[in-house]
Formats: C-alpha cells, structure tokens, sequence
C-alpha cells in the first residue's frame, strides 16, 4: 500500500475538528440532550455510548457533546485507545484487518469502564488512539472521580458478542450514528490522505477494510427508536470532506444491567 509521509503539524490531528455546541440544539437533538442532563442532576456518573461506523462521525460528535455539557464535568474516551499495538499486529493477517473487532483489546476496554462506573480511585487514566503514529498511547486522557459523564464513543459498543456485551453493560445509553454511505466513504478516504495514504491507496483502504467493518457494525444498530438529522458541519470542517452534509443520528436506552 503506497503511501506518502504523515502530516506532522496539520490542525486537528489531535482529535476532531471542534464543532460548536450550538450546532447541537436543534428541536430533534434537545430532547435525547435534555434527557441526559436531567440524569446527571442525581449526581451519579453517567457512561453514554456513541457507537457508529468508520468515518460516521462518533469524534466529532462525542467532542461537541462534551463541550455543549460543559469539560468540567464530562470527558470523552475513546475505544480506539484500545486498538492492538502494530507491534502485535504487524507480521500477521490482522494487519490487513485492522479495525476489525478482533483488532481490539476487549478485555482491556472492559476492565477501564469498570473502572469508571466504580468511580472509588481519585483519578482513572485512560488510553487514546492518535492517527499520527497510528497506535495507541497509554494513559493520555485523566478521567478525576468528579467527572459525572463519561462519553465513550467506538465501532463496536453494541456488538452481540460476549465480551462486547459486557462491554454494553457498563454504559447508560447507547447513541447510533446513521449515516449515509457515501458520506462516511468520503470523509474515511479524505482522512487516510491526510494521515499520509496516496489517494488509491486510500479509496481501496476505505472500500475494502473499512467497509467490511461497517457491514458488520451497521448489523448491531438498534430499532429505529428515535432518529434525527444531526448537526450541519460548517466549512471549517473541509479537511474531512463533509461539505455542510447532515447526519442522523439513532439512540436507544440501553437497559442497565447494574444498580442506577
């Protein structure tokens, strides 16, 4: 796979680019919004799940709901954090599959939420995924006991595996990103170039690997419970080729399986 040497100092390479809150207070969004406000009043920590596919907008997404909830008290944490290192994948079949769910520490995953719905350590350190090494990084994100909203936001939050239903029970609610096909294709192979991929290699990355992970994660989305067009991305956003395209999100209520 040809590619060209990774950007080292482009904007927006530490996480997606930022998308005002405002953006989110549209008449459909305000209500799944409103609702999780008032379950943070009680005072106990909330775990709220954005699950999606490949390039569906889970990032962006996640990081304007924490800034529309206020940083003080919600931090967002990534599933990619628990990516399988490329020195483990490296040298296998697995690298041509990564992004496949067996490319992940579940095991890993699992044992930080329960950390985090525990909440009894004064600090949780949480790993992230940055795209300019390709790989994970350990405890980059700080998650102090006083935060009341954790968002995690991953591919594979409602998988029907048995890992990764353990993995959903260690969250509230569960938030689905529905969107169109031919919008994520384009954001996924706008995002490879950008992070070094010569544009075919990136288009075969995006229609083959990426895509079949889609397939595979479209399948665990929930009944068309509630759903609503998402926020209008603004021309800041061209660097992920959105071009002012809405999204839809779907959500559901996930039952909880521990004590509220």
């Amino acid at each position: 796979m040809a590619t060209s040497p990774a950007p080292n100092s482009l904007p927006g390479l530490d996480g997606p680019p930022p998308l005002r809150p405002e953006a989110l207070l549209r008449p459909e969004v305000t209500a799944a919004v409103a609702n999780l406000r008032a379950r943070l009043v009680s005072g106990r920590r909330i775990l709220l799940g954005i699950a999606g596919s490949p390039g569906s907008g889970k990032s962006t997404f996640a990081a304007a709901l924490r800034d529309l909830i206020g940083s003080a008290e919600t931090v967002v944490v990534p599933m990619d954090g628990f990516h399988l290192g490329n020195s483990i994948i490296d040298g296998t079949p697995l690298r041509l599959r990564k992004g496949a769910i067996d490319t992940f520490d579940v095991g890993g995953y699992l044992s930080l939420l329960q950390r985090l719905v525990r909440r009894d350590e004064p600090v949780v350190y949480a790993p992230d995924f940055r795209r300019q090494i390709d790989e994970p990084v350990a405890a980059s994100i700080a998650v102090p006991a006083s935060i009341s909203l954790v968002i995690t936001e991953g591919n594979y939050l409602l998988a029907d595996h048995p890992e990764w239903r353990r993995v959903r029970a260690q969250l509230d609610e569960v938030w689905f990103m529905d969107t169109p096909p031919d919008l994520r294709l384009k954001r996924l192979v706008d995002r490879h170039m950008l992070f070094g991929m010569e544009r075919p290699a990136a288009e075969e990355w995006a229609a083959g690997s990426d895509e079949a992970n889609a397939r595979v994660i479209e399948s665990t989305a929930p009944p068309r419970t509630a759903s609503f067009p998402g926020p209008r991305f603004s021309r800041s956003f061209i660097m992920w080729g959105i071009e002012g395209q809405p999204d839809s999100f779907r959500w559901q209520t996930v039952k909880a399986l521990r004590p509220c």
